[in-house]
């Protein structure tokens, strides 16, 4: 009765032990898509949401261009401002120049040894230029200056000295005032005389516009994401069932978000174009007014445009923001998405 019943056991335990292949099969499925394959979706989803974005915008052209021109307007006054800053800085001269430290030599001081003296300045650390304007040359220019040429005639001798100008390689106050000290200990200089005022009231009036630019730039950058959010909300709006459907059948709040973040750095892309054109355009149109002004200064100033790496910056920073304030309406709005 055993050997009857030990075939047929055989047979029951064969095919279970056979089947390993299909086990080694359903362990690979386990194992899901590779890396290469969700690499290439995700791809894929980026570039249909970028598409899509794109396709919705261009669905209202105007629209699209007057929110752009908006934002181009709010990013082109900071700026603007900082451009024209960035001109009177280099407008004022050169801040060494504004600088510099006049020695007055004594009367008996001979042209030789001005001449001398300059030379020997220009050696010293911390001086850019030396220049030496000897008594003749002092008198003829104060006279054409001041107007009272023929009185200056009269005086039985020139009144004025020698003078020195030293343009120093830095503009600092205590550097330049012990600069100054060094400089009046020099045989044949009488006085060592440096005028501040001027740098100090420059630098003061360029802190003052340093800290205006900022303050605009932060009302303009809040009122910007307002706008950016505002356009946004009204996209959710009219996709809401859509975004409830896709929510439903369980899309996830990135995939739900990610084509109204492209379309807000879309946003910040036109604008930053719009807002480069219009900087460019409007220095060059004020540059002719600009240019005929310093022309009846004996001046060649002229406005510079706009730099490539500020333009590059300018577009870089508003698809920035146009992509965060694509993110804070979405954000605030995501929760309301889910479905009913």
């Amino acid at each position: 009765m055993s050997a009857t019943r030990s075939p047929k056991v055989s047979e029951r335990v064969a095919p279970k032990a056979a089947d390993p292949q299909p086990q080694k099969k359903k362990h690979d499925d386990d194992d899901g898509p590779d890396f290469a394959t969700l690499f290439r979706a995700w791809i894929e989803s980026h570039r249909a949401s970028l598409v899509d974005s794109l396709r919705r915008l261009g669905k209202q052209p105007i629209g699209s261009f007057f929110t752009c021109m908006v934002m181009a307007v709010a990013l082109s006054l900071p700026m603007g401002l900082s451009l024209l800053l960035s001109n009177v800085e280099r407008l004022g001269g050169s801040w060494q120049r504004a600088a510099q430290i006049s020695l007055y030599l004594d009367l008996e001081a001979k042209p030789a040894e001005g001449e001398a003296l300059r030379d020997q300045i220009k050696g010293m650390p911390g001086v850019a230029e030396a220049e030496y304007v000897g008594r003749d040359q002092a008198l003829e220019e104060f006279q054409q200056q001041s107007g009272l040429g023929e009185a200056l005639k009269e005086l039985p001798e020139n009144p004025l000295p020698g003078v020195v100008l030293v343009t120093p390689t830095e503009v600092d106050k205590p550097a330049l005032e012990a600069l100054r000290q060094k400089l009046s200990e020099l045989p044949k200089v009488q006085q060592a005389q440096l005028d501040l005022v001027w740098v100090e009231r420059l630098a003061a009036i360029l802190k003052l516009g340093d800290r205006f630019v900022f303050g605009l730039t932060v009302l303009l950058v809040s009122a910007l994401l307002l706008v950016i959010g505002n356009t946004i909300r009204l996209h959710i709006e009219n996709r809401r069932t859509e975004i409830e459907v896709i929510k439903l059948v369980g899309g996830t709040d990135s995939y739900v978000r990610r084509p109204f973040l492209y379309m807000g750095a879309l946003y910040g892309f036109g604008a930053g174009i719009l807002s480069w054109g219009v900087l460019a355009f409007g220095l060059d149109w004020l540059n002719d007014a600009v240019v005929g002004l310093a022309g009846l200064y004996g001046s060649d100033f002229a406005l510079a445009g706009v730099p490539v790496a500020d333009g590059l910056s300018l577009l870089l920073g508003a698809v920035l923001l146009g992509y965060i304030g694509a993110w804070i309406a979405v954000a605030r709005h995501l929760r309301e998405l889910a479905p009913k």
